[in-house]
């Protein structure tokens, strides 16, 4: 008896072993690139496979939409977009930007923010329950003539709005981890005084997902900016100008403590927007090593560079779709695979 139930442990294990690796091949082979265009005459959100082949334009709009952010079931992406903003009351005729959402073929767009001030940068949460993204809406702040930008969070229909951050100093380029516990961003809170002209610059900061236990992750006297989570929680990837006198950006990846900083990029230009293959074995970001900016894969180590989109025009802001199958976060497993190892009690 104990015998046959061992046999049938077994079967049901490679059966869920089966269904799984199924799932991990679609994923990986309907992997999408979301990036941003100007190949139309304005900036449009367009996405692409993985090897930069069949390019299509989502928005087609004649406004400006920037930012793309893929929920995790692949379904939809959402995005910054000025075509209903409110007109700014210190720029005349430039109205502001607002968080929207579409379907992934680009149909049923809706706005989710209405603010007179800026909404920008969102990222989806790796439950598909929230969205984070970077504001302006508070205004001034205990009377300084400064308008900082802010990380908040809503759920992904636009309501229950939270402000995380509330610093006099800007805060931008959330990212979540992949157990969706933590956000990383950039901040100039405690950053070094650059020169009298440019100001204070950017450091990475941690945080948890309720806006709590802010930790500083670098530290320099240039600016840090794009962190983003590798898919196994372990590494954070992002753009900085801290060498050479250029103030050019490169690619760098660090552990997810701050440790073990390694430049991937060597360029006399600017590298930026890293985002993660769902393996993580790759990194895609943009450049204008070839004179204007296009979209770039290289291997997590900076190895085998590529260029993807090849276009005279402008192509930038990156972003792979990143499944919640691709790679269990650190220290996690599949709770389905919990299920078994209990049966195997």
């Amino acid at each position: 008896m104990q015998r046959r139930d061992n046999f049938t442990h077994l079967i049901l294990a490679n059966f869920v072993a089966l269904v799984l690796t199924s799932l991990m091949v679609c994923v990986d082979a309907q992997a999408q690139i979301a990036f941003v265009s100007h190949r139309d005459g304005n900036p449009e959100i367009y996405v692409m496979d993985a090897d930069g082949g069949n390019p299509r334009n989502l928005t087609n709009n004649r406004d400006k939409d920037y930012s793309p952010s893929w929920s995790p079931d692949s379904k939809r992406i959402v995005f910054m977009s000025n075509r209903d903003g409110h007109l700014r009351d210190d720029i005349p005729g430039i109205s502001t930007y607002e968080i929207y959402v579409m379907d992934a073929d680009g149909g049923n767009p809706q706005n989710l923010t209405n603010d007179p001030r800026n909404d920008r940068n969102p990222s989806w949460s790796p439950d598909g329950k929230r969205i984070a993204f970077v504001s302006n809406r508070d205004g001034f702040k205990n009377d300084e003539l400064v308008i900082t930008n802010e990380i908040y969070v809503m759920d992904a229909d636009g309501g229950n709005l939270q402000n995380l951050t509330n610093n006099l100093n800007n805060d931008s380029s959330p990212s979540w981890s992949p157990d969706g516990k933590r956000i990383v961003f950039s901040s100039a809170r405690d950053g070094h005084l650059r020169n009298e002209f440019v100001g204070i610059t950017d450091e990475i900061y941690v945080m948890d997902a309720d806006g709590e236990n802010e930790q500083r992750l670098t530290e320099n006297p240039k600016n840090d900016w794009d962190p983003i989570w590798s898919p196994d929680g372990k590494r954070i990837a992002f753009s900085s100008d801290r060498k050479g006198d250029l103030a050019n950006y490169e690619i760098y990846v660090m552990d997810a403590d701050g440790e073990n900083e390694q430049r991937l990029t060597e360029n006399r230009v600017d590298d930026k927007s890293p985002s993660w293959s769902p393996d993580g074995k790759r990194i895609v970001f943009y450049s204008n090593m070839e004179g204007n900016y296009e979209i770039y894969v290289m291997e997590a180590d900076g190895g085998n560079l590529q260029n993807l989109t090849n276009n005279p025009n402008h192509d930038v802001s990156p972003a792979w779709f990143n499944s919640p199958f691709s790679v269990s976060p650190s220290g996690k497993k599949f709770t389905i695979w919990g299920w078994v190892k209990q049966l195997d009690r």
